[in-house]
């Protein structure tokens, strides 16, 4: 976003703020996410102390939708003439974006919005989303915000008076709360709101439900690694008839899809011939369990991976290809690299020579942006004397440059999200995870130490 310079809609004073008037999904995806979390245009005065989301015309862009909305606030008062020169080049850099194939009728025919807030309401129904459902998702925001405020006591109360209004789309809104908050380095809200999810797991119907279908999950996950390389087919049949839940079946599914291929299923028919009644019934019941889960996982995958495609087609357009890989960073998963690995090997049998290069270069900015930073690197090495204080205050000596502010964020942004993992696990992995976050916190404390004695011989 560009720096702008303005006056202070409080004390009229000179300040800078960055200002986005265009949020063109199509060229940038992560601008949907901006502009509907409502962080974009926010102003800090340092004079007066004023912040705020400051008013300015905005032109928002889905081609997938075929949305084409503008906003000019009503407090601006600009006449007719003085919009549409604000607006005109916005909309010039929208078409200018899209190939001259892509350029389709409801370009030309802008939908005003009068609100900020019809905005974004037109923008989430276009995704299927209803006022209804919008009044909802604000009802769960300010339950949040009530338990939030109140005491420990008061809380469990007031789950359990509140017990209807606490469902999934609760835990999911408090977990997207949690990692802004880890990603912010705001360790005391991260805190809270790891403390807030704990009761609501364990006073609430759907966080009791939710923890046990989470219990279930791990302890799919757990007999696959108690196996190990010794898992076969053979073995994973066995864990699937003696699994106690469907959610224990859908898990098995999700974790080792590809192990239940034709051979598979052709053992699970002869363990059903070879069966009497009632186990007959029950085998039956779990083949076609299973080939609904598989069903429905391989769509998604599909679904998924034809996604996956059509971004790094739209990266591959882009005249800048390392840029457009760092601003679409958030969207790249193991499934955008298989599909950069699968055109590049097909490009390389083509004999697609410039795509086959684009396509590398891809690869080679998503592998340097997967290198863990030199901080994480250095706690790595520093928790390794953790133990022994002579040994980490030389290590620390020997990285004087290295011990940074920016150091300090990521041990803080570590210890939280540490925090919240702990929080979420249980038996030997809580353990194990309990241990880790000890030994972040015992290099934060001598980071500080070290830092403090640094200041002082100055």
């Amino acid at each position: 976003m560009p720096r702008t310079q303005m006056k202070c809609p409080q004390c009229q004073m000179p300040i800078t703020a960055d200002i986005q008037q265009l949020f063109d999904v199509g060229a940038h995806p992560q601008d949907k996410q901006i502009f509907l979390s409502g962080t974009q245009n926010i102003a800090n005065c340092p004079n007066c102390g004023f912040q705020g989301m400051l008013g300015t015309p905005i032109v928002y862009h889905d081609p997938e939708k075929e949305l084409l909305l503008t906003y000019v606030p009503a407090e601006m008062a600009l006449p007719m003439q003085e919009q549409e020169r604000i607006i005109g080049p916005l909309i010039t850099q929208v078409v200018n974006n899209l190939p001259p194939e892509k350029r389709k009728g409801y370009l030309f025919n802008p939908r005003t919005m009068l609100t900020l807030q019809g905005m974004i309401e037109t923008v989430l129904e276009a995704d299927g989303i209803t006022k209804e459902m919008i009044q909802a998702q604000e009802a769960r925001v300010k339950l949040i915000q009530r338990l939030m405020a109140a005491s420990e006591e008061s809380r469990i109360q007031m789950i359990q008076q509140e017990d209807e209004q606490i469902d999934g789309a609760l835990f999911s809104m408090l977990a997207t709360l949690m990692q802004a908050a880890i990603s912010g380095q705001d360790e005391n809200s991260a805190r809270q709101l790891n403390d807030l999810q704990r009761l609501l797991i364990e006073h609430s119907t759907q966080g009791k439900a939710l923890k046990a279908d989470s219990d279930e999950i791990q302890a799919a996950l757990k007999s696959l690694q108690d196996l190990g390389n010794n898992l076969t087919r053979e073995k994973l049949l066995d864990l699937v008839i003696a699994a106690t839940s469907d959610v224990r079946l859908r898990a098995y599914v999700q974790f080792i899809r590809p192990g239940m291929d034709y051979e598979f299923f052709q053992l699970l028919s002869t363990r059903i011939d070879s069966a009497s009644s009632p186990e007959n019934e029950r085998l039956t019941g779990i083949r076609a369990k299973l080939l609904e889960y598989i069903n429905e996982y391989d769509q998604e995958l599909s679904v998924r991976m034809e996604e996956a495609r059509q971004n790094v087609e739209m990266i591959l357009q882009s005249p800048n290809l390392e840029q457009a890989v760092q601003e679409n960073l958030e969207a790249i998963d193991d499934l955008f690299v298989q599909a950069v690995q699968v055109e590049l090997e097909q490009a390389r049998k083509d004999g697609n020579l410039d795509r086959s290069s684009r396509l590398s270069k891809i690869m080679s900015v998503i592998e340097e942006a997967a290198k863990p930073p030199a901080e994480l690197e250095l706690v790595e090495e520093l928790m390794a004397f953790v133990d022994d204080e002579q040994a980490m205050n030389q290590a620390l000596q020997d990285h004087v440059d290295e011990i940074t502010p920016e150091l300090t964020q990521v041990l803080t942004s570590l210890i939280a999200q540490g925090q919240s993992v702990v929080g979420e696990t249980q038996g030997q992995q809580q353990d194990d995870q309990q241990q880790a976050l000890e030994s972040i916190q015992k290099v934060y404390e001598a980071v500080l130490r070290f830092s403090m004695r640094r200041s002082f011989m100055k």
